[in-house]
Formats: C-alpha cells, sequence, structure tokens
C-alpha cells in the first residue's frame, strides 16, 4: 500500500475522538482519504479533528467532526447525511464505537446497562452500515470494517456483557459480507487489550503481568489495529470479506483466556 492508496475516498469513524478510532482515522487521513469522526462530546470531537489535521499535515477541510452518540437514530442520520455533504461519497465505514458500562457475571447483569451496550456496539453499527449503503455504497460500492474483539471469540467471565455484544457484532459481519456483496466488502478486526484509556482497567498498575500472557510479552497499541484495518479497507483486500482477523499478539493462540 502507499500512502495515496485512499486517494479520492471517505471514510467514516465512529468513536474516532481518542485511542483506537482517532488513530485509524489518522491512519486513512495520511493515506489520502477525506475522514469524518464522530464521537459523543463536541469539544472532544472537535479537538481530535484539529489534532488529525495537524499530525497529518493536511487542510483542515479533510477533516469533518461531527459530535453524535452511535446508539442514537437521529445522530446517525445527521453523520452520514453531513459526510455526503461535505465530501460527496462515503466509500470506508469503521463502527468503532463501543462501550461497557458493565463488568462481571452475566447473571447479575444491569439489563438496561446490557441493553445499553447492544444497542450501541450491535445496532448502532446496523445502523450505520444501513445509511451508508443507501446514501452511497449499494451504488458505488465501498468497505466496511467492524471493531470487534477477542471476547467476542472466547470467554472472558470479566467483560462478559460487551464480549456478547462483539460475539453478535460478529456474526452480523458475516451475515452483511454476504448480503452486501459484490458490491461492498464487510470485515471486522478483534483485538486484545489495547492501551487506550478505554481499556485501562484491564492493565493499569500491573501492564507487565498482564503483558506476560501475550507471545509478542507486549500489549497491543492502537497503531496495531489501525494498520489492520486501513489494510482491510484497502484495494490490496478486494478478495477478503465476512472475515475477523485477530489482533492479539498471539493471546488466543496460547489458549489463554481475552
Amino acid at each position: 500500500m502507499t500512502t495515496e492508496d485512499f486517494a479520492g475516498r471517505t471514510a467514516l469513524v465512529t468513536g474516532a475522538s481518542r485511542g483506537i478510532g482517532h488513530r485509524i482515522a489518522l491512519e486513512l487521513l495520511t493515506r489520502g482519504a477525506s475522514v469524518t469522526i464522530t464521537a459523543r462530546k463536541p469539544e472532544a470531537v472537535a479537538e481530535a479533528a484539529s489534532t488529525l489535521t495537524t499530525t497529518a499535515g493536511v487542510p483542515p477541510d479533510r477533516v469533518l467532526a461531527i459530535p453524535g452518540n452511535t446508539g442514537r437514530a437521529e445522530d446517525r442520520e445527521e453523520a452520514v447525511t453531513r459526510t455526503m455533504d461535505r465530501f460527496g461519497s462515503l466509500d470506508v465505514l469503521v463502527n468503532n464505537t463501543g462501550i461497557n458500562p458493565t463488568f462481571g457475571p452475566l447473571v447479575d447483569a444491569d439489563l438496561d446497562a446490557v441493553r445499553k451496550i447492544f444497542d450501541v456496539n450491535v445496532v448502532g453499527a446496523l445502523g450505520f452500515v444501513q445509511l451508508a449503503w443507501k446514501a452511497w455504497q449499494a451504488e458505488h460500492g465501498g468497505a466496511v470494517v467492524n471493531i470487534a474483539s477477542v471476547g467476542g471469540l472466547r470467554s472472558t467471565g470479566v467483560i462478559a456483557a460487551y464480549g456478547a455484544s462483539k460475539a453478535a457484532l460478529i456474526r452480523l459481519t458475516e451475515e452483511l459480507a454476504w448480503q452486501l456483496g459484490p458490491k461492498v466488502r464487510v470485515n471486522a478486526v478483534a483485538p486484545a487489550v489495547v492501551k487506550t484509556r478505554f481499556a485501562e482497567a484491564l492493565y493499569t498498575g500491573r501492564e507487565d503481568e498482564a503483558a506476560h500472557a501475550y507471545p509478542m510479552k507486549r500489549l497491543g497499541t492502537p497503531e496495531d489495529v489501525a494498520r489492520l484495518v486501513a489494510f482491510l479497507a484497502s484495494d490490496a483486500a478486494s478478495w477478503i470479506t465476512g472475515e475477523t482477523v485477530r489482533v492479539d499478539g498471539g493471546l488466543l493462540a496460547t489458549g489463554a483466556l481475552a
């Protein structure tokens, strides 16, 4: 891939004010794409857009920042409509937004919290796919990459509701790949623990211990995920669809829990 493999294309990355989503947006931007980013907090998403243009060294009009909640239909519609109005296309959709407001056994889980997890992590992702399909991809094609988790591939016992939602997202990826082909390719990536604010509770104060379980002897970085997402969204992956690719430092290969 070259630095211009997304030239003339538009990407929408949800949950991109920080962490993995922000790094994915930067990767696509530096490879030539125009990028829309969304996040719940207006100040955070505006600051993220400024950081992206400065870091990538591109004009500010290459990045569109839209505050919004992935779980709200009207916010999803606004993001897609404004993306089309600004850039005239929506070639790449990255469903990165993920929430996890509850931990522990499912038998004790707050069902309202579980419902919220699925509304954002699964229903919200599908809602964005539907809108991107109708607005652009049904006629012109494109790529969707869903950010899943190794927790969707193997039980953890700790982030059970989150893991169940990511398992549903993985299954959704397969269904959409079949239904939207050949116009649109749909893939997912499944990270293990990545060093972000979202995952801090899983490694803070015990990073060496947490990393010891990984064959690569380190935790993931947002860059690790972003590079894989860019590959799957690019023409270099033109015959790959319906896949969930682990980016986990070899963790699941050991048989260990996520």
